[in-house]
């Protein structure tokens, strides 16, 4: 990403450290890892975080659910106490908090969750979610029975994920996720037998090749673990894969316009919501692998079309659309907001700035970032850098749901830490922040 563009002299202590670790060729990383990060803070995923034996192979699991006031694991009787959503996507964290900081316990607590993801795949590819406190799989519940769906793309994260950063660091290991990332290659054929074909309700693409024939959202998820895998073994049938899936996506955007909200990318038939809709993330990806400026394209008017202005509109949490010549709002759904909401876009913008060079998009990141600082329809301080906690939501512009569960924490600290690897998002966060403590906002 490209280093800041300031004098010296106009540099803080801390910042102009920073920037001559950078003049001296250090990388974002190492750079990181001598500052150390400024906001981001694991305890509370570290405390969600177990160590358990399940079939006498060890593993780690995280529990879903931590209320307000003690914070104490708080189970879901119905479900079971931890679940490949979530296990999957605090993996994710520890490999890039891992990377960015190389520390070795992170890495560690990594592996043993992708441990987790391995048990819960089904020998033909699919995979279950939930585990019961007697640490049984639950099988047949409607957020755990086997599929390949919205818990499988997020397994499938991890393991492509968890592929690239072990592949340098221990390449057995690294075999043995490649095993599982190509056990779902027949579940990905399945759906790709759809190619190309589209239909059309009330005037809205839909590609049927893509999760559930149209949820671009879960698809982009699967995506991105296909991404970091094609990335690290340069597999011809995954990009083959993620290029299908990337016309899937295109297909799904709104035009570019005058009208709000122009270049948003539809997360399933004619709905758009914010948590999941990873597709400028995936499509950034995509768009680093193979040679199609229309993805690259894409990414960009969603960050400079939508982005922007869904922040003047308070980041509404949905939206549904009718079609009559042009697509148009039919309702819109303004809470409740959540950490799993403002990720995809923070992290695609960061996406998009790697790609390009241009500091637009990370500075786009920083603002669609300060959510988490108060900068939000409730003024609430979403997220603590002294605990490590998020909270669950806003509900209102006067409520906030102030538990901590595993999703909200793992999507804050995901988004966070990438601004933190951004120097020139890292930097203007840190300006907003400095202001808003001084009183000048």
């Amino acid at each position: 990403m490209p280093i800041v563009k300031t004098t010296m002299l106009a540099l803080k202590p801390v910042r102009f450290f920073l920037f001559i670790l950078l003049l001296l060729g250090c990388n974002r990383e190492a750079a990181q890892q001598k500052v150390g990060l400024q906001w981001v803070n694991l305890a509370h995923l570290n405390h969600l975080y177990e160590e358990v034996v399940i079939d006498g192979k060890p593993m780690a699991i995280i529990h879903i659910y931590s209320e307000y006031p003690d914070y104490e694991w708080v189970d879901a009787s119905d479900e079971g106490i931890a679940c490949v959503d979530d296990v999957a996507r605090a993996a994710v964290v520890y490999l890039r908090h891992f990377e960015i900081t190389e520390d070795s316990a992170s890495l560690e607590r990594a592996r043993k969750l992708l441990e987790f993801c391995r048990y819960m795949q089904a020998e033909d590819g699919q995979f279950y979610n939930f585990i019961y406190q007697d640490r049984s799989r639950n099988t047949d519940g409607k957020t755990s029975f086997k599929s390949f769906g919205w818990w499988a793309a997020r397994g499938l994260w991890a393991l492509g994920e968890g592929y690239r950063v072990f592949l340098k660091r221990d390449p057995q290991y690294a075999r043995q996720l490649e095993t599982q990332i190509k056990k779902t290659f027949p579940q990905i054929d399945s759906l790709l037998r759809h190619y190309p074909v589209v239909e059309t309700t009330d005037g809205f693409s839909a590609p049927q090749w893509l999760l559930y024939n149209s949820a671009a959202d879960a698809t982009s998820e699967l995506m991105l673990g296909l991404a970091a895998y094609a990335k690290a073994s340069g597999n011809p049938i995954v990009l083959s894969y993620l290029e299908k899936f990337g016309e899937g996506l295109l297909a799904m955007q709104l035009e570019a316009g005058s009208y709000f909200p122009s270049g948003l990318h539809l997360s399933w038939q004619n709905t758009w919501h914010a948590w999941a809709n990873g597709q400028t993330q995936a499509l950034g990806r995509l768009a680093s692998l193979v040679e199609n400026p229309q993805f690259i394209e894409a990414a960009r008017l969603e960050c400079t079309d939508f982005y922007p202005k869904w922040i003047e509109h308070g980041f509404p949490r949905e939206m549904t659309f009718v079609h009559n010549g042009t697509p148009k709002i039919d309702k819109i759904m303004p809470f409740d907001q959540i950490a799993y909401g403002l990720r995809p876009a923070v992290v695609g913008a960061l996406v998009l700035a790697d790609l390009t060079g241009e500091e637009q998009f990370s500075e786009l990141a920083a603002k669609l970032a300060t959510w988490f600082f108060k900068s939000n329809p409730a003024i609430a301080q979403m997220y603590d850098p002294k605990t490590g906690r998020c909270y669950d939501g806003i509900l209102s512009a006067t409520q906030v749901n102030r538990n901590s569960g595993a999703e909200s924490t793992i999507e804050a600290l995901y988004a966070l830490l990438e601004v933190e690897a951004d120097p020139v998002a890292k930097e203007w966060l840190m300006d907003y922040l400095e202001t808003q403590n001084s009183g000048g906002g």
